[in-house]
């Protein structure tokens, strides 16, 4: 069948007119900025003591604790492996218990104690754990050893640790080590828990 002539309008401008039509029904639609993506956090004050130093840092609200100490602090020892909490290479202590510092928030620790592998040795004093892992060769390339020794040191400290190498592996299963040094790390681990084990016998006695 052929087109019917309608006056003073062609089939082309008929055509072009129904899609300006249909682009300018969707188009603001899917357009319009997402409110609550487009607006920054308003950025809060947080203070805590980082190995016994006070520190107040203003933070986006979504600023996780390793990216506080890492980025904003300089505390470059506590490595950010998986981010998501999954290797423990990120492990720091927070109020003396171990924490994976990827997964929390800074904000929330707001007035915290936090120790990271920076702040374990007294000046040229090695903590016993950091002597064990050297003496035991806890480590190889390195890059999950502050998280070790941080879980090592909670999990003493937590009385979790004791005298058993199966008891030690399962507390500790939560770090990862891709060069696969386990047998070194128990050993660490079992070496300074007997230590400071012995270190606390002698001052009580």
């Amino acid at each position: 069948m052929p087109d019917l002539p309608m006056p003073g309008i062609s089939r082309r401008g008929v055509l072009a007119g129904t899609a300006v039509t249909v682009a300018a029904s969707v188009t603001p639609a899917m357009a319009a900025p997402d409110p609550v993506r487009g607006e920054a956090a308003p950025a809060l004050p947080v203070t805590f003591k980082v190995n016994g130093q006070a520190r107040t840092l203003t933070l986006d609200p979504r600023t996780t604790l390793l990216d506080a100490l890492r980025e904003h602090l300089k505390l470059t020892g506590t490595k950010k492996g998986c981010d998501h909490g999954q290797c423990g290479a990120c492990t720091v202590l927070v109020d003396g218990r171990r924490v994976n510092s990827c997964l929390a928030l800074a904000v929330s620790h707001d007035g915290a104690q936090i120790t990271t592998i920076e702040g374990v040795a007294r000046g040229d004093q090695l903590h016993p754990v950091q002597a064990a892992f050297i003496a035991h060769d806890g480590f190889q390339c390195g890059f999950c050893t502050p998280g070790q020794i941080m879980s090592a040191i909670g999990l003493i400290q937590e009385a979790q640790a004791g005298d058993d190498p199966e008891r030690i592996r399962e507390g500790m299963s939560g770090n990862l080590c891709r060069c696969a040094a386990y047998a070194g790390i128990t050993e660490a681990v079992l070496e300074a828990h007997n230590t400071i084990a012995g270190t606390k016998q002698e001052r009580a006695a």
